[in-house]
This record gives C-alpha cells, sequence and structure tokens, in this order.
C-alpha cells in the first residue's frame, strides 16, 4: 500500500467508530504520541491505554475528516470529533494530527488542538 493508502485506512477506520482496532492495527510498537506538542506518551501500550480511556469515557457520534496531506513519511489530517464526554455535554472537537509513518505503521502521532 502507498503511504495515501495507508493515511486512508487509519481514516476509514477511525470514520467507521473502530478506533481502538484501528489503532492496534496502524500503529507501530514504538509510536510516540502527545497533545499540543506535551504529556508526551512513549510505546505502544502506553499511547493504547490513553487511546481505551478517551473511548471508555466518551460517547462517540462520529467525525469528519478536511485536508489531508501525504509528503513521503509524513501526513496531517484534519479532523472534527463529535463526541459527549461522561457527565459533560456533548462537543465536537477541531485538532490536526500530525504522522509520521516508519515501516506502513505510524511511528509518531501529535495532536494539536484548542
Amino acid at each position: 500500500m502507498s503511504a495515501g493508502d495507508n493515511v486512508q485506512a487509519v481514516i476509514d477506520g477511525i470514520l467507521s467508530g473502530d478506533i481502538l482496532g484501528t489503532f492496534d492495527t496502524w500503529y507501530h510498537d514504538d509510536v510516540v504520541m502527545s497533545e499540543n506538542g506535551a504529556d508526551e506518551r512513549v510505546g505502544k501500550a502506553a499511547c493504547r491505554v490513553y487511546e481505551e480511556q478517551f473511548v471508555n469515557n466518551v460517547e462517540f457520534h462520529g467525525a469528519e475528516v478536511g485536508r489531508v496531506v501525504v509528503d513521503g513519511d509524513q501526513s496531517a489530517v484534519e479532523w472534527s470529533l463529535d463526541f459527549t464526554p461522561k457527565g459533560a455535554e456533548r462537543m465536537v472537537q477541531k485538532q490536526v494530527a500530525l504522522q509520521t509513518w516508519k515501516d506502513g505503521k505510524v511511528i509518531r502521532e501529535d495532536f494539536y488542538h484548542g
């Protein structure tokens, strides 16, 4: 698969609501993830715990994708996520996910949101 195909597979998985399955399939064992350039999580196990906490503490209503840029092993995806956190009001979070790919999997992902 091309880098663009891989990025699209991640997008399709998330849009289908299979956030954890998509993570398991498309993220590298040595992945590093962060929020707004801080709070780095290192390794697939640590990153999956964070993803599980998100999935288990929200009702996910869906998502939309804006611009997608793929350049070699780098990609950027503009997201609009619609969810309701437990005990809170429904919200739409806009974010950009910057990804670095290695061996056909995401090795680094940084989320930027307000």
